[in-house]
């Protein structure tokens, strides 16, 4: 299918924004990592550090996969499973305002899966 180019442009956007602001989110949290500091939420049971360690490949690297568009269906993967553990097991007895980011960008990310990076990114689809 050939799609026009805003339909491009706003798979760009759609692509490129939310994984930029998701860095806002998880450079602290290498930051805590590079220092040493590997206290964090334990939501599914595998340990403080390898949860960490995961949030931090999950909101750093793989957003930058996805602001280039390399491997992007793929990339959005881990983003949108660390989006619902936060939104249903972190945030989960919260009131709605409290999670509501967290899902917004889960929706975002399974979107991105579906949807494909479109021809501004190095995947070109």
């Amino acid at each position: 299918m050939t799609l026009t180019l805003k339909s491009n442009i706003g798979l760009a956007l759609l692509r490129i924004l939310p994984a930029a602001f998701m860095l806002a989110h998880g450079i602290p949290k290498l930051q805590k990592m590079i220092g040493g500091d590997f206290g964090f939420a334990d939501p599914i049971g595998i340990g403080a550090a390898p949860t960490l360690f995961l949030a931090v490949i999950a909101e750093v690297v793989c957003p930058i996969l996805i602001i280039i568009g390399f491997k992007t269906r793929w990339s959005a993967v881990l983003p949108a499973v660390t989006m619902l553990v936060a939104g249903l097991l972190v945030h989960g007895a919260d009131p709605f305002a409290k999670k509501e980011m967290a899902l917004l960008y889960l929706v975002i990310f399974i979107a991105v899966i579906f949807l494909g990076p479109g021809k501004y990114s190095i995947d070109k689809k």
